[in-house]
């Protein structure tokens, strides 16, 4: 096993004790190791499921009941296009078309190859007075269009080169 493998299941043991090895408490273990991983990887969870003495079928049947999980790994930035009625009428398909293609994601894919962004439409945020509405991580951005979601991306990706730098 290589040294990262070990940070990794050192943090998740870290998480497990946190939360007493007490198995009631599987969706809050498993919202802190998504949150520090993005997603639920397979030996994540049947190290959690071993650590609380679960089965893996209980842990993984958790993992994929929830919407909230994902076992794919997702971008460090989450982008969600409101496809609601109110912001399907002000054109948030054209949204979508400009993100997939600035981030070069080909069809069926959501997340880019660099684990960066992860697009995806949802049903409603719920800020139907501000459509079409985008979401990225927790930030709402309203009265969007093509040239200002591409902004946003362009925002975030100088952010990360100046990181890098």
């Amino acid at each position: 096993m290589d040294k990262e493998s070990i940070r990794k299941f050192e943090y998740v043991f870290e998480i497990v004790e946190r939360n007493e090895r007490n198995p009631s408490r599987l969706i809050p273990i498993l919202q802190a190791v998504q949150e520090q991983y993005r997603y639920l990887p397979e030996e994540i969870l049947t190290l959690v499921a071993t650590a609380l003495g679960l089965s893996p079928a209980k842990v993984f049947g958790v993992a994929t009941f929830y919407s909230h999980f994902t076992l794919t790994p997702r971008g460090k930035y989450c982008i969600r296009i409101c496809d609601g009625t109110a912001c399907h009428v002000k054109r948030s398909d054209g949204l979508l078309d400009a993100l997939r293609e600035k981030l070069l994601l080909r069809e069926g894919a959501s997340t880019t190859a660099d684990l960066l962004f992860t697009l995806e439409t949802v049903s409603c945020l719920g800020a139907c007075g501000l459509a079409p509405v985008i979401v990225i991580n927790d930030e709402v951005y309203g009265q969007m269009t093509p040239v200002k979601a591409i902004a946003l991306v362009d925002d975030l990706l100088q952010k990360e080169a100046a990181h890098d730098n």
